[in-house]
């Protein structure tokens, strides 16, 4: 009975900590949204529940919120303005732990952009051709000519004693049946 009563107390006092912390995390959500000239907020690290909390109270707040930071005991929490709303390049940033310099991810866009447009007009003008910058029939020119093939190609005749043997050539005329026969 006496444990009962001393872990009834804690969770009595956990429960009224955390209501204390949901109001100071609303009042501080709240300050946030006047504030004018803030586009974001990092909060301190937090544990698991307080995070949780802080994610809720920016979510009735109409904010978007995101957790970074690798291990449990550095981890916190980032609210921003729907208006400014991360962008992935942003979100990554944050969780490689960098700051957020919006100047350089400018021209880092901007390098990938020309570096697409050169992509987009090397497929324009078509891949360079595969294997070797010669010809191979160039190589062998001196020996059959350049039209060798052609006029090969013109003199030849089917092969008469290839496949099917005519009528013609048929010793035996007798039909399939007379031969049964």
């Amino acid at each position: 009975p006496e444990q009962a009563a001393r872990m009834k107390k804690l969770q009595e006092q956990d429960k009224r900590q955390k209501v204390e912390f949901r109001k100071r995390m609303e009042q501080e959500v709240s300050q946030f949204i006047q504030a004018t000239g803030e586009p974001r907020r990092r909060f301190q690290p937090m544990n698991k529940i307080e995070r949780s909390i802080l994610h809720d109270v920016a979510e009735v707040a109409g904010l978007t919120s995101f957790s970074f930071g690798d291990d449990e005991d550095s981890r916190y929490v980032m609210v921003f303005k729907k208006e400014f709303a991360p962008s992935d390049e942003e979100l990554e940033a944050y969780r490689r732990g960098e700051e957020w310099d919006p100047v350089r991810a400018e021209e880092r866009r901007r390098l990938r952009e020309l570096a697409a447009q050169q992509e987009e007009a090397e497929l324009e003008h078509g891949p360079a051709p595969p294997g070797p910058p010669n010809d191979y029939k160039d190589k062998y020119r001196h020996l059959i000519g350049s039209d060798a093939a052609k006029a090969a190609a013109r003199t030849m005749e089917a092969n008469k004693a290839y496949g099917c043997v005519p009528v013609a050539n048929k010793r035996d005329t007798r039909s399939i049946e007379e031969a049964m026969n």
